[in-house]
């Protein structure tokens, strides 16, 4: 990105938000539900400077251990690994970003992907 979007709430910097954002997962999943609107809401991003916040994003949640889930609704299990999006990190975020794309990068629902640490899940 060619500067450093602030947080219209808050006067958070975006990386510092997306910092804020992995430091979530030791207590909770973090949804691209909650991340793609505040993207855009509160930083007001769009197109290319939107996909490369959730790219980053994404990246960042991975780098901390995440792994992607779906809620385990109707299992024993709060949340379940989604193995298609691949092994390795820049597969993962292209399978992802691929699959938004599909949507028409609209904002995805609470019943969809969330990342999660193995401890919550495994």
């Amino acid at each position: 990105m060619s500067h450093e979007r602030l947080h219209k709430s808050d006067g958070t910097t975006l990386i510092d938000w997306i910092i804020q954002t992995t430091a979530e997962l030791p207590v909770d999943a973090v949804g691209l539900w909650q991340i793609i609107p505040e993207a855009r809401t509160e930083f007001g991003l769009e197109g290319d400077e939107l996909i490369d916040c959730v790219e980053r994003t994404i990246s960042a949640l991975l780098d901390c251990g995440a792994k992607p889930v779906r809620g385990g609704v109707g299992t024993d299990h709060d949340w379940i690994e989604q193995f298609q999006y691949g092994t390795h990190k820049d597969e993962i975020v292209e399978k992802i970003i691929n699959e938004w794309f599909g949507w028409g990068l609209g904002n995805p629902t609470a019943g969809g992907l969330w990342f999660a640490l193995p401890e919550l899940f495994g």
